[in-house]
């Protein structure tokens, strides 16, 4: 049997979260991106022994860019999870009875920042942050579900450390 303002919470959860997340995607749409460079600056081949030699320099333009773009994602990803984590500790002095909601509301809009931020990072940095995405909703399911909630954070200290590989890699 739910309580009143548990179900109420719930909506209010749901209504955050998807506000959160779109403007996680209208904000992704302001970026530019990294293939709009290389095919602006791509040459169309006159002849076809210059092909080689223009694909060679496409690759050469675009590495770069996404190089670039891997390491601004990084940077953010490393920033969100710091302040997350103040954000965390901050909600957890609330205390019984209500601030439960709050530690699980944070650590929901803790995994749309993130997921935002991972916009245009190679495959590794997005694989590894999609982890620490899917570890911040679950912590927040298990504090969503219980005031005594004290859910182990093993799981997402190593998605953490794989991110850390996958961004020292790139």
């Amino acid at each position: 049997m739910k309580i009143m303002g548990e179900t109420s919470m719930n909506r209010v959860r749901l209504v955050l979260t998807g506000l959160a997340v779109a403007a996680a995607l209208a904000a992704s749409g302001c970026d530019p991106q990294p293939k709009s460079d290389s095919t602006a600056t791509a040459p169309t081949p006159a002849a076809s022994s210059a092909a080689p030699t223009s694909s060679a320099a496409t690759v050469a333009t675009s590495a770069p860019a996404n190089d670039a773009a891997t390491v601004k994602a990084c940077a953010d990803i490393k920033k969100d999870i710091t302040d997350n984590a103040t954000k965390i500790a901050k909600a957890e002095k609330i205390g019984p009875p209500a601030g439960h909601f709050a530690v699980s509301a944070q650590w929901a809009a803790g995994s749309v920042a993130i997921l935002a931020h991972a916009i245009g990072a190679n495959d590794a940095v997005t694989a590894a942050s999609e982890k620490i995405q899917d570890e911040m909703m679950s912590l927040s399911d298990a504090y969503n579900k219980s005031a005594d909630a004290k859910p182990s954070k093993k799981a997402l200290e190593a998605a953490i450390k794989e991110f850390d590989t996958a961004c020292s890699a790139a």
